[in-house]
């Protein structure tokens, strides 16, 4: 629509449920079913980007546009719908976009804030462990790389965890070990790395993970 009180372009493709490629002069879309697809594949069927981009690919042509870029903002267009949020202006506490357990005790959402909080059957127990096979080797382009909901989900927030990292002193532990292979290659690999593992806090009684704080290892546990 060319009229003078007509919505932007891109905006008038998400009222006929087409996700643009991109905001300014989009020229690829998609529709909000074949993302919504996706989602469901990848989180209920462990399915990848790139597997789910071969099965369109043999279904469709063999000129099927990447959309593995495009599914993160549709991920991101979704949380804010379903937090309430216009848009990332309004955003006002970290891990905004995502959901605590919701069998915890809660002040103003499951529990009255008129409520002894100190009483035991309000309290909350938390646990913290890592998973050390979640690497993350460098990035050819780390300038490329666009952060769309940074420290508004599970993980903290990059620049003040950085900031953190360089304020805390890192003592290495020596080990008492005499050329033990398994503590040998681990050291050599970490070159290799950006991120040796993550690490998160969670709800002991039903395995849902806190908001802002799940962090990446730098070397080992660090």
């Amino acid at each position: 629509c060319q009229c003078v009180n007509a919505e932007s372009y891109h905006m008038q493709l998400f009222c006929s449920k087409l996700c643009p490629s991109t905001f300014t002069r989009p020229s690829t879309m998609f529709t909000f079913a074949v993302l919504d697809d996706f989602l469901r594949d990848n989180v209920e069927c462990g399915t990848s980007g790139r597997n789910y981009y071969n099965k369109l690919h043999q279904m469709t042509s063999s000129v099927f546009p990447h959309l593995v870029a495009v599914v993160w903002q549709w991920w991101v267009l979704k949380l804010l719908k379903w937090s309430g949020f216009h848009d990332k202006t309004h955003w006002s506490t970290e891990g905004d976009l995502v959901l605590f357990c919701v069998a915890c005790p809660q002040p103003g959402i499951n529990v009255s804030p008129m409520a002894d909080l100190d009483h035991w059957k309000y309290t909350r127990t938390l646990v913290m462990d890592g998973n050390f096979k979640a690497e993350h080797m460098h990035e050819r382009c780390p300038d490329d790389q666009v952060w769309l909901m940074d420290g508004c989900s599970f993980m903290v927030a990059n620049p003040q965890y950085q900031e953190y990292l360089k304020a805390t002193p890192h003592i290495m532990e020596k080990s008492t070990c005499n050329n033990h292979k398994a503590i040998s290659q681990a050291i050599m690999s970490w070159g290799k790395l950006n991120f040796t593992g993550v690490g998160a806090m969670a709800c002991a009684w039903h395995g849902c993970f806190y908001p802002h704080s799940v962090v990446d290892f730098q070397k080992g546990e660090r």
